[in-house]
């Protein structure tokens, strides 16, 4: 969360630096009444009170009011991005894990982690059981090479990929959505990076009214749940003319699941 804060405040202080280098000389007075309002441009080494900008201009009123703010928010931001980078510059998530995994193997069996590591609890949602989805009797038989069937040749390509790179993956895991009911995902990890559990829905026949009018509601049933799109549901489709990028699965898993 503070690495997210920090990126998040870096790039408040690069767009409000970049408009501040494209902003008016001088600064906004303003001077206000029960009638009116006038606007006065103060510019170093001129007139204190600074030079009456006539209401016409109001690109001019505008940026200098975009000014101000800006410097304000620019401060502000910067302090706090101090702040952050004082913590996370020596700071690793992984720490307290990593002081476990560097005792003797005969110390480990002596000592109570004071949280499971990564690898336990991995290994504990990998061996939870749970029912799939059954196939009809006339569906062609799909196998991917992890030796599991599944119900299209996309989807094999997906397995198939998070086999071969070492994702863990469970697939059509049920998944209860209030408003909808029981879901199976295609495919649901555990994200190490928010210790959460993510889901990945491949909509393959776009093109179809009635599958896409469901796959929508299904979104919805989602987001209804707090699972949304690019946090913790991943979102791809095809259709028969738009087929499967491949290359787009390898930039989705970089940004979400590794």
């Amino acid at each position: 969360m503070l690495m997210q804060e920090q990126k998040r405040l870096e790039n408040i202080v690069q767009k409000t630096t970049e408009q501040l280098e494209d902003a008016p000389q001088g600064m906004l007075r303003l001077s206000s009444s029960k009638k009116w309002v006038q606007y006065y441009h103060c510019i170093p080494g001129k007139r204190k009170s600074g030079e009456y900008i006539p209401k016409t201009n109001d690109e001019l009123i505008r940026r200098l009011a975009q000014k101000a703010y800006d410097e304000k928010i620019l401060k502000l931001a910067e302090k706090r991005l101090s702040q952050i980078k004082k913590i996370t510059k020596d700071y690793d998530e992984e720490e307290l894990e990593k002081i476990f995994l560097r005792e003797h193997i005969e110390r480990k069996k002596l000592i109570r982690s004071v949280e499971q590591t990564w690898e336990q609890r991995l290994e504990k949602w990998m061996s939870q059981e749970y029912k799939r989805k059954e196939f009809q009797g006339d569906t062609p038989a799909i196998l991917t090479d992890r030796g599991e069937r599944v119900r299209s040749k996309s989807e094999k390509i997906f397995a198939d990929y998070f086999y071969r790179n070492g994702i863990p993956y469970k697939y059509e895991c049920p998944l209860y959505l209030k408003g909808l009911g029981t879901v199976h995902p295609d495919f649901t990890f555990l994200s190490k990076k928010i210790k959460q559990e993510i889901y990945w829905e491949h909509d393959g026949r776009m093109d179809d009214p009635i599958y896409a009018q469901n796959a929508i509601r299904k979104i919805q049933a989602y987001q209804e749940n707090d699972i949304y799109p690019g946090e913790r549901l991943i979102l791809t489709s095809e259709t028969a003319k738009s087929v499967l990028d491949t290359k787009m699965i390898e930039k989705l898993v970089c940004r979400y699941l590794l």
